[in-house]
């Protein structure tokens, strides 16, 4: 039987999996390093577990001792389980941009979590870091870890995760593919991985706006990876190649590993993943890359896994916004198939007829052309309203019985079908209460405010 005496023991030794579908447009061999089925569901359950020994040997940390930590959830896990189990306090100090999940996981171990500023200078008092620093200084027995700094962070990869890799592939990995935060697993592992075979070619993915690979820092939403300043734990010498990546391509190629492969997968794997991908296209068939996939999406379920708030930040289009206007107009055909295609009336026909047609119909706008059926938009010369032409015959009895040129509108906008419904929406949003939609110089239909509503009312329901 094989039966472990602590948790710990079941740290590292992830499996490997081949991405078959996110990859398949790929020739080079495509691996996943699964570091989500630690216990603490992270990459970062490594370097907890040795930082605590590292500082109980120093004597830096004694029984009944306080950990104090900055951290974006994971390293925080990885201490609490440890402390947990060796019977110390635990205080994590997270920016307020990172999941409400992982906030409520730290307080599930026990562990105390003070909620700081994003939006702030590294050197800020209220920044995580030195917020960190102040309660280290002001709690007795207290010691931070501090896994930027923290010489046994990079030395863990080393020691495990680098070994693992090259065993696991018998050494056959030609490319090591890392989302770089703190510098450790890129650097611990890419260090013992060059030094069995110098020609493997490290790449950093690093998110936009992060110091790495940015010349100004700027916000960015995926979590646990990018910095605003150099950690000491980072060689940079063993980064080969760095590849930036935005929010948007981070969440969703996690959301394809997810659908596609099966496995929850968290932003920062996106990050990495979509690193793979790029450099993978230039590779052949000898190639063999391993990507680290650092967490879980768990802890995303409310940001990246949620609709809603990919839509609030743009990383989703909205539902109906790629389809095309000749769309809306063909589903409005379906849903009335009574109304003609193009209603329209002549302009010598008389008022009175104009509100007739109106009324038959169960329409507010009707274009005005030379004809009863125009074949060119140029036969289009105006347009009646229900809203003006009430105005009108409200105020002048007579104009019932006058010619529809004497009181129309100017003419409805002419959109393409094949335009994005997006610029029949803009056309909306300017006051028009209606586009004529054509096919070159052929017009096809009408459509209102209601006929677009109700077509992205559908595609929300699909």
């Amino acid at each position: 039987m094989t039966i472990y005496d602590s948790l710990l023991d079941a740290i590292g030794g992830t499996p490997l999996l081949r991405l078959s579908n996110v990859g398949r447009e790929l020739t080079c061999t495509l691996l996943g390093k699964l570091e989500m089925l630690n216990p603490g569901g992270s990459v970062k359950d490594r370097i907890g577990l040795r930082m605590i020994e590292q500082a109980e040997q120093d004597g830096l940390l004694r029984p009944g001792g306080t950990i104090v930590e900055p951290t974006s959830g994971n390293t925080g896990v990885g201490l609490a389980i440890a402390a947990s189990l060796k019977g110390y306090r635990c205080i994590f100090t997270m920016p307020d941009k990172m999941s409400q999940e992982k906030a409520a996981l730290l307080r599930a171990y026990g562990a105390e979590v003070v909620i700081t500023p994003t939006a702030v200078a590294p050197e800020s008092p209220e920044s995580y870091y030195r917020v960190a620093d102040r309660l280290t200084r002001e709690i007795p027995g207290a010691f931070q870890p501090n896994q930027y700094h923290n010489d046994r962070n990079p030395q863990s990869h080393y020691d495990t995760t680098g070994p693992e890799l090259w065993e696991q592939t018998e050494g056959k990995i030609t490319h090591f593919v890392v989302s770089v935060g703190t510098g450790g697993t890129v650097t611990g592992a890419g260090r013992y991985l060059k030094e069995q075979n110098p020609d493997i070619v490290v790449v950093g993915a690093d998110p936009e706006g992060s110091i790495f690979t940015s010349e100004e820092v700027a916000p960015y939403l995926v979590e646990g990876i990018g910095k605003d300043s150099w950690p000491e734990t980072l060689d940079r010498d063993v980064v080969d190649r760095w590849v930036t990546v935005s929010d948007r391509d981070s969440f969703l190629t996690a959301r394809r590993i997810t659908r596609e492969e099966g496995l929850l997968a968290g932003g920062s794997s996106g990050t990495a993943a979509w690193a793979a991908l790029e450099v993978g296209s230039e590779l052949g068939p000898e190639h063999l890359m391993v990507v680290i996939l650092p967490d879980s999406g768990k802890n995303y379920l409310s940001k990246l896994y949620n609709d809603s708030w990919m839509l609030e930040h743009g990383f989703l289009d909205r539902p109906g916004t790629m389809a095309r206007i000749g769309e809306v107009l063909d589903e409005k055909q379906r849903l009335e198939p009574s109304i003609p295609d193009l209603v329209a009336v002549p302009a010598n026909e008389k008022v009175g007829r104009a509100i007739d047609l109106l009324q038959e119909f169960g329409i507010s706008q009707v274009p005005v052309a030379k004809s009863p059926a125009p074949s060119d938009t140029a036969e289009i010369i105006g347009s009646i309203q229900e809203r003006s032409l009430l105005d009108r015959v409200f105020r002048d009895r007579d104009a019932i019985d006058r010619e529809v040129a004497d009181i129309m509108d100017p003419p409805l906008p002419t959109v393409q079908a094949a335009a994005g419904v997006e610029e029949m929406f803009a056309d909306l949003s300017r006051g028009a209460e209606a586009i004529v939609v054509a096919e070159g110089s052929r017009p096809l239909g009408v459509l209102s405010r209601a006929d677009l509503l109700e077509f992205l009312a559908h595609q929300q329901r699909a």
